[in-house]
């Protein structure tokens, strides 16, 4: 099971997303479909159907965007020697300001075991293959990593995020990688993680402190810990010469290059 033809659930029910919702449960354990729909539509997913959605679909579809990920799915579940999961395309929400201003429409959530891509038609061809990178990679860390998913502290999340982009980077350059891999200089990151991410690496990613350090909420420095994370992939790759590939099984720390 790889890339599910969602194109075809889509036809038959883009004007009543709950049914979507309710079909998307049965991957959720001890979630309905109500739980479902609030998770996805918080990370991207379209919940209100617009004008004419059914072109919509009939344009995703003309640009292969199913089969643009396949593809993608089978050269880097080789590399990277990723699971047989699942992985489900949508259409983005297209009333959510941010997503469309600072990510040109497209979004994405990864799980151990499925991914989800939430994409507009306004996407080119590279941006679609550079989320999915993106979103493949977490879903192969999260697999290669020792550590549990539950386990992960702010350190082990922000790496997470700095090799997703990393990989991007690798693959398709800086001009298709978040934007906030280039908020900062280095120096100005290093400051950041020396003086605020570091000193807080060891908090458990459920504390409410992590996601104000993440985010950049409150007095933090705008988006401070993804930025740190891709700094500090960024920086062990320059130093060791290894490539995204070479780093699913690291322990954050190592990439870190904090002495345990």
């Amino acid at each position: 099971m790889t890339v599910i033809r969602t194109d075809k659930w889509l036809e038959k029910a883009y004007q009543k997303p709950d049914e979507i919702f309710k079909k998307l449960s049965s991957y959720f354990d001890n979630a309905d479909e109500k739980d479902v729909a609030k998770y996805l539509t918080q990370h991207g997913m379209y919940y209100k159907p617009v004008r004419n959605g059914e072109a919509l679909v009939e344009s995703l579809r003309k640009k292969n965007v199913w089969g643009i990920v396949q593809q993608e799915e089978e050269k880097l579940s080789k590399l990277w020697k990723g699971n047989n999961i699942p992985i489900f395309i949508f259409p983005s929400n297209t009333y959510n300001r941010q997503i469309m201003e600072q990510y040109n429409g497209r979004s994405g959530l990864s799980f151990r075991d499925k991914l989800f891509l939430f994409i507009s038609d306004i996407n080119s061809e590279n941006e679609i293959r550079a989320l999915f990178t993106h979103e493949y990679n977490h879903c192969c860390r999260l697999a290669h990593n020792p550590k549990d998913e539950k386990d992960y502290s702010l350190l082990d999340v922000i790496v997470l995020e700095g090799m997703a982009e990393q990989a991007v980077n690798e693959r398709y350059g800086k001009e298709l990688q978040a934007p906030w891999t280039q908020y900062y200089t280095q120096k100005e990151a290093e400051k950041i993680w020396k003086s605020i991410v570091q000193p807080n690496a060891d908090l458990p990613k459920s504390s409410r402190r992590v996601t104000e350090i993440l985010y950049g909420k409150k007095l933090f420095p705008h988006m401070a810990g993804y930025c740190v994370g891709y700094y500090l992939v960024n920086r062990y790759c320059q130093q060791t010469g290894k490539e995204s590939k070479d780093l699913l099984s690291i322990p954050s720390e190592k990439i870190a290059f904090i002495e345990k």
